[in-house]
């Protein structure tokens, strides 16, 4: 009894000071149809942002857990002209008021990835990653931030599927987005959009924008879809980057659907964001509402827009800062609706096609350990450096090995066993912004298997 009460209290501190973290000073952001409102005005909401993680993948850091660093950049997120950001990794165990009240008395609001890079959905191994532990970090998470108000969403994954052999993973991203959402309603908190940021990928962009919005369940079906787009380079043009297709392939999709990153750097100099005057123009925005530009900071892949000077917590703008100010400045939101569509017409789900498309209609139950959440919240944030996917990507390499082995066996020639094996590559984390920036560097503190009987034991007492 004495244990019971201890967990009991523990857990009902965290909340408490979870529950302290709201705010009210901004709208929150609704969902009408395919596009996004404004509750208190009812007028259309246009993303206007940039995709915000200084430090990148290498040095992972929390940019709304420390205000040296956020109110750092606050002034140049309103010199921009912004009203979103996107964050890719969080620590749910620390305290974001202070920055999440100074965005949201700017009116920013915050688009989060909920995942961290080593508690995600394994593309390669989905099924083993997709488990309580996860879960726990991903419901944590939601209980960080739910109560903001500027919150306009969470992402579920980001380029989880990355290419034509891996969309089987998209079954349990779907899992995912349902558990959240069921999630949400279970702890009472507001209606908060959950969605997925999916990789531009010819051979299937158009059937996991379809799978995720599809089926009889609803809460199964996202609330917004954000796409990675880099086609638009330089001085390109509405119908050269293929834009103009784009707005036809996902005309009459019934979610709000968004650019989660664009900004192409295959220039000869910086960028000038020409692409702007077309995002916000009424022959995008009956599809789209928006869009984020990869990235703030200039790490080492060359995206950023300023140059942060870490010694002296010093902000120098960058050419692609004053060229993409100048675009916003000079570009104004359509006026009216912007054409959006009120239909809240479900996709039909794709057809199974080895190869092509390998998802399954059909979701996994949530892990039985999971359920408890929804009566007792999460409990204690466990922060960014465990990893939940334990031996999930020894699991994956075990699995490459014996059909290696099997090709073998078969007389397969040297050269052909040799293609295969080039192909054994271990899972990448999806959750650090996209393929266009990954970099090495993270901590990986696997989950001790006295940690996860100590969290089974909590749930049965609580």
């Amino acid at each position: 009894m004495l244990l019971k009460s201890l967990l009991t209290s523990l857990v009902g501190c965290t909340m408490a000071s979870l529950a302290i973290a709201a705010n009210s000073t901004v709208a929150t952001i609704e969902v009408t149809g395919n596009a996004f409102f404004n509750s208190d005005t009812g007028d259309r909401f246009y993303i206007r942002g940039v995709d915000y993680q200084p430090g990148g993948s290498s040095n992972l850091t929390d940019p709304l857990a420390d205000t040296n660093v956020c109110l750092r950049d606050l002034p140049y997120f309103q010199k921009l002209g912004i009203n979103t950001v996107r964050v890719y990794t969080v620590d749910n165990s620390l305290s974001h008021d202070d920055c999440m009240n100074a965005f949201a008395d700017a009116g920013i609001y915050l688009i989060l990835d909920v995942n961290t890079p080593d508690a995600s959905i394994n593309r390669n191994s989905p099924a083993c990653s997709y488990n309580a532990a996860y879960l726990q970090n991903v419901f944590a998470t939601i209980d960080a931030f739910a109560n903001y108000t500027n919150v306009l969403g969470f992402f579920a994954g980001n380029e989880v599927i990355n290419d034509s052999n891996n969309t089987n993973a998209a079954t349990y991203v779907k899992a995912v987005v349902r558990d959240m959402k069921n999630y949400i309603k279970a702890r009472n908190y507001r209606t908060i959009p959950v969605g997925y940021s999916a990789a531009d990928i010819v051979s299937n962009r158009v059937l996991i924008a379809e799978y995720l919005n599809c089926g009889n369940d609803s809460m199964a079906r996202l609330d917004m879809f954000g796409v990675n787009d880099y086609s638009w380079c330089g001085h390109s043009s509405f119908t050269v980057s293929g834009w103009s297709e784009k707005v036809k392939l996902y005309d009459g999709y019934s979610k709000p659907m968004f650019l989660s990153e664009f900004g192409c750097n295959e220039v000869v100099d910086s960028r000038p964001f020409t692409e702007i005057e077309a995002l916000y123009n009424v022959e995008m925005t009956s599809v789209f509402s928006g869009g984020l530009v990869y990235e703030y900071t200039n790490e080492t892949n060359n995206y950023g827009l300023v140059q942060i000077d870490n010694e002296n917590n010093t902000v120098t703008e960058l050419q692609d800062f004053i060229n993409l100010q100048s675009e916003y400045n000079k570009t104004s939101n359509p006026t009216g609706d912007g054409g959006y569509s009120k239909s809240s017409d479900y996709s039909t789900c794709p057809t199974y096609e080895a190869g092509v498309w390998e998802a399954n209609n059909t979701l996994p139950e949530m892990p039985t350990a999971a359920s408890a959440y929804f009566k007792s919240g999460a409990g204690e944030p466990m922060g960014t450096i465990l990893s939940t996917e334990g031996d999930c990507d020894a699991e994956y390499d075990l699995e490459i090995s014996s059909s290696v082995e099997a090709t073998s066996s078969s007389e397969v020639s040297t050269s052909s066993i040799e293609s295969n094996s080039s192909s054994m590559t271990t899972a990448t984390s999806t959750t650090t912004s996209s393929s266009k920036s990954k970099d090495s560097g993270n901590l990986n503190i696997q989950v001790p298997t006295i940690f996860k009987i100590v969290n089974e034991i909590m749930n049965y007492i609580i």
